[in-house]
């Protein structure tokens, strides 16, 4: 028996790059939950692919569940949907001779979703979806807060440039 999962994913920044936090709703029957947080230096790019990271790390089995994930962002939606995470991989996470943007995250990703059964839907931000609006919610007051997390990886590039 199949069981669904619906994840609702964003990311905000103050300011791009600047501090940023994620937000994720997942439902699952009557079942609901909530997740954010913020990191102090981060992109918004990195934001919205952490949510569904950590969306998809939330889970705990696998077995027969048909996750639907629906995202705001077009960089999320569009390498999943369009084959780029694929090219990407095949291309070992460098375009050119650099390495993509943001591929440590998408490497994780990538594994997750050889684990999971996820397909991407794309829903156009800030205009009403009850649980986008709220993710966006999430990740706002996670920023607001001021406890922040490091991006550890962002962080070390902008010191190696």
């Amino acid at each position: 028996m199949t069981k669904e999962v619906t994840i609702y994913t964003d990311g905000a920044c103050s300011g791009n790059p600047g501090a940023g936090g994620y937000g994720v709703v997942m439902l699952y029957g009557q079942h609901r939950k909530e997740i954010s947080s913020a990191f102090r230096k981060t992109t918004n790019n990195r934001m919205e692919l952490l949510a569904v990271i950590v969306a998809l790390k939330a889970l705990k089995k696998p077995d027969n569940l048909l996750i639907s994930v629906y995202s705001d962002s077009s960089y999320v939606v569009n390498a999943i949907n369009l084959g780029w995470l694929n090219k990407w991989r095949l291309n070992h996470w460098k375009k050119k001779s650099e390495f993509i943007p943001n591929h440590d995250l998408w490497i994780e990703l990538n594994e997750l979703l050889n684990i999971f059964k996820v397909r991407f839907i794309w829903v156009e931000g800030h205009a009403g979806v009850k649980e986008n609006e709220r993710c966006d919610e999430l990740a706002r007051n996670a920023i607001k807060t001021g406890e922040f997390f490091i991006d550890k990886e962002y962080e070390k590039k902008l010191s190696n440039q």
